[in-house]
């Protein structure tokens, strides 16, 4: 019987009494299979259309090429990420690194603003679940100033170092990105707890050494040697050597994001990611080159 079985089962008569209003539980005999009638309103047979019958437009035969001919959806047309979208928002955060470091180079004061701004901007960055890309944008600009007075205050010390520095960095990232490309390295569960470990332990050495040097005038980098090797160009060895695969790791990431097919605002957070990196080798560098020319002049 079509419909509700309770409204059915609720019109139907009494029945027996010994078993209430609604019968024994079977089938009355006043209500036999098939066609049904509820008042004035007779219910209709199966397979029948109560509301008659109802006409389609069929598509034309130049409609249907033109659906063949449309094709498939592309990522563009889903708005899912593209490595050509990390590529723009990469080159374009780079892009605000470098006018941030023109303006840091001329005004070397402004190297602690963009330390101080960096930070907060980047653990905002990191722990923002919905990413900002002002605020990208915003932590590419404070990095530039940091690194163009960091920059200044070394070129000073050593002329043409920050070009030795800048083709280091570019040579680095060339060969990781080749290697990544041609599936020759790749990120191992293993060498990230590894990394993982090696960059907090890191971290936390950079910070008491600031703090060291700013309270008390003694810079581990410099005044601490082993073997007559400063221990700073030992720590920035090691340290380019954590920055590297932290570049490995965020081209396994914008790898893994693309083939999940996140939202193409998901650049913005990747693009980040190549940002602090690149940033956080090319000080390195800048570090052990200079560690390098100082052994060199003594």
């Amino acid at each position: 019987m079509a419909g509700n079985p309770l409204l059915n089962s609720m019109t139907k008569p009494k029945g027996d009494p010994r078993f209430g209003q609604f019968g024994a539980g079977g089938t009355s005999a006043a209500y036999p299979y098939g066609q049904q009638t509820y008042g004035n309103y007779q219910q209709p047979q199966y397979g029948q259309n109560p509301y008659g019958q109802q006409q389609y437009a069929q598509p034309t035969a130049e409609e249907l090429n033109q659906m063949y001919g449309a094709g498939t959806a592309g990522p563009a047309d889903t708005n899912r990420l593209t490595i050509n979208d990390v590529i723009v928002k990469t080159g374009l955060n780079l892009g605000i690194v470098v006018l941030g470091a023109v303006i840091g180079w001329a005004f070397p004061a402004l190297m602690f603003v963009g330390m101080i701004a960096g930070l907060a901007l980047g653990i905002t960055n990191a722990v923002k679940k919905k990413v900002s890309p002002a605020l990208v944008m915003a932590y590419s600009f404070a990095q530039g100033l940091l690194v163009g007075g960091i920059s200044g205050l070394f070129e000073t010390m050593y002329p043409g170092i920050v070009v030795q520095a800048v083709l280091a960095t570019l040579i680095v990232f060339a060969t990781v990105l080749t290697l990544y490309s041609s599936g020759k390295i790749r990120a191992t569960a293993k060498l990230t707890r590894f990394f993982m470990i090696a960059t907090i332990s890191y971290l936390v050495f950079a910070l008491i050494n600031l703090g060291s040097a700013l309270f008390f005038g003694f810079d581990m980098r410099s005044d601490i040697t082993i073997m007559g090797i400063p221990l700073g160009l030992i720590i920035g060895l090691f340290a380019v050597l954590l920055a590297t695969y932290s570049l490995l790791l965020d081209f396994t990431n914008v790898s893994e994001a693309v083939k999940m097919g996140q939202p193409e605002r998901e650049s913005w957070r990747l693009a980040f990611g190549l940002i602090v990196t690149l940033v956080w080798l090319y000080i390195e560098i800048l570090r052990v080159v200079y560690f390098v020319r100082s052994m060199a002049d003594n």
